[in-house]
């Protein structure tokens, strides 16, 4: 035991010399830690009770408040202090603290890899995944600890009547009671306090999962709209040149007035797809933005619908077999718990007991335990068996999820990589060869302008149905990674 223990409890023993009326400290007596006296005044007792509270502290060696209770039975109190076990070593980066959201603007020219480190720097969900963590490990600590032990003072026969009136036939009963903790439960709770950690780290895992998910989803929606806004910006130029140039063939007497009106109206209308573009484009980049926890959304985003796919998958088990797993585990340590919790949890108390009268001392034993004659716990029992037969289905639901999810994935990033590829290789090309030549026909006058512009029409929609099959095979490969994360 530390010196310093010995120390205070000099310090206490020399404080209570004058209440004893001795010198040396010699008929002050002492029991393990705990120093006892009476008095034959009241002020003197309260001062020995205070000086008593101060050993105990210096006992207990932590910072915890006395839980006094009747003084006619040692009994305990509710567990607060103890000394806290190891914490698990953690390697991962689950153990970091806890990120502050940083408070500087996002780039202006955002590409994937910085929207997907900006996210899990910046976002609300992992911020509080992260606190979750936290908590956890504040409960696994806890788990550890064991309870305090308990001073209990009882002061008796005073103030009377006959031989007990006023103080002379008052005793005094210090004591000291601790509960053993027996049957199991410190291991029990600490159990289910891993277990509890285990599950918050894998909700952490799969937060953000989700959010990688949903920054690749939205990164490429964002992506997308761009295209669009490229596409009808050069149907917007092409139809504000058919438009001019029909005009000049109808004031050189080559087009019926009626042609230059049907360019100029697709041109309005080419106009108006315009400006739904550019709003479209802007909406997705602030949907972008909002992963990230900001209001301000980034001016551009860099990159191509082709960074979004995936490498190469491995059959591993996914993030949410894995949290089923550790559920149906917290479930199991929760059972073990409630089965300690109804075995008998024993306390014991040791103390003093000062006769006024006589000035003699003597010891006083207790022991105090739990009859388990209704309460056995029975209903928490029961209620931690059902938890697991809800965490054992959960489970099996959670494979078939997981493995269907994975498949409908593979299965739909394979039917948009096939629509891509044949949009490629001969739509593309060859309504840009089309546009091409009815161009050259139309100025040649050999074809009308109804003819160009479903030239014009006909890669326009090409060109956006390309759009759409890159978004599809992106967002397939971004439900992939999420199905095969880890």
């Amino acid at each position: 035991m530390p010196s310093s223990y010995w120390d205070r409890v000099k310090d206490a023993r020399s404080c209570l010399q004058p209440c004893w009326g001795a010198s040396d400290g010699s008929s002050v007596p002492v029991l393990g830690p705990v120093a006892v006296c009476a008095a034959t005044k009241v002020g003197r007792a309260a001062v020995c009770w205070a000086i008593l509270v101060v050993a105990c502290a210096a006992f207990s060696q932590a910072e915890a408040i006395a839980q006094v209770s009747t003084p006619a039975t040692p009994q305990v109190g509710a567990p607060t202090i103890g000394p806290p076990p190891p914490l698990p070593s953690q390697a991962d980066e689950t153990s970091l603290p806890l990120l502050v959201p940083p408070t500087q603007p996002i780039p202006a020219n955002l590409t994937l890899e910085q929207a997907l480190l900006e996210a899990m720097a910046r976002s609300p969900a992992i911020a509080a995944a992260q606190a979750n963590v936290a908590a956890a490990r504040g409960r696994l600590r806890q788990a550890g600890f064991l309870d305090n032990p308990e001073l209990s003072v009882e002061v008796e026969n005073f103030l009377g009547t006959g031989e007990l009136s006023g103080l002379q036939g008052t005793e005094v009963t210090v004591a000291v009671s601790q509960r053993l903790d027996l049957g199991g439960r410190r291991s029990a709770r600490q159990s289910v306090g891993r277990a509890e950690l285990a599950v918050s780290e894998l909700r952490l895992l799969i937060t953000r999962a989700d959010l990688a998910q949903n920054v690749r989803q939205q990164f490429a929606m964002a992506v997308a709209a761009r295209e669009r806004l490229r596409i009808a910006r050069e149907n917007e130029q092409r139809a504000a040149e058919l438009a001019r140039i029909a005009s000049v063939l109808v004031d050189a007497g080559r087009e019926p007035p009626l042609r230059a009106l049907r360019a100029q109206s697709a041109a309005s209308q080419a106009v108006a797809e315009l400006r739904a573009a550019q709003a479209a484009e802007a909406a997705s980049r602030r949907t972008l933005a909002s992963l990230f926890g900001v209001e301000t959304p980034p001016e551009s985003v860099a990159g191509s619908l082709t960074d979004i796919l995936p490498t190469a998958t491995s059959p591993v088990e996914a993030l949410d077999v894995r949290l089923a797993n550790a559920q149906l585990a917290l479930a199991e340590a929760n059972l073990q718990q409630q089965l300690a919790e109804r075995r008998l949890d024993p306390a014991i108390g040791l103390g003093v007991r000062q006769v006024q009268e006589t000035g003699d001392q003597a010891l006083v034993a207790g022991f105090s335990m739990p009859l388990p004659i209704r309460n056995r716990n029975q209903g928490n029992i029961e209620a931690a068996r059902a938890e697991i037969l809800a965490a054992e289905a959960e489970r099996s639901s959670a494979r078939v999820n997981a493995s269907t999810r994975v498949a409908n994935a593979m299965a739909n990033l394979t039917a948009a990589s096939a629509r891509v590829e044949a949009l490629e290789e001969a739509a593309i090309p060859e309504g840009r060869e089309a546009l091409r030549l009815a161009q050259l026909s139309y100025q040649a006058g050999k074809i009308e302008l109804i003819e160009l512009l479903d030239a014009q029409a006909a890669l326009a929609s090409a060109e956006t149905q390309l759009v759409e099959a890159r978004l599809a095979q992106a967002e397939a490969a971004a439900e992939l990674a999420r199905a095969t994360a880890q």
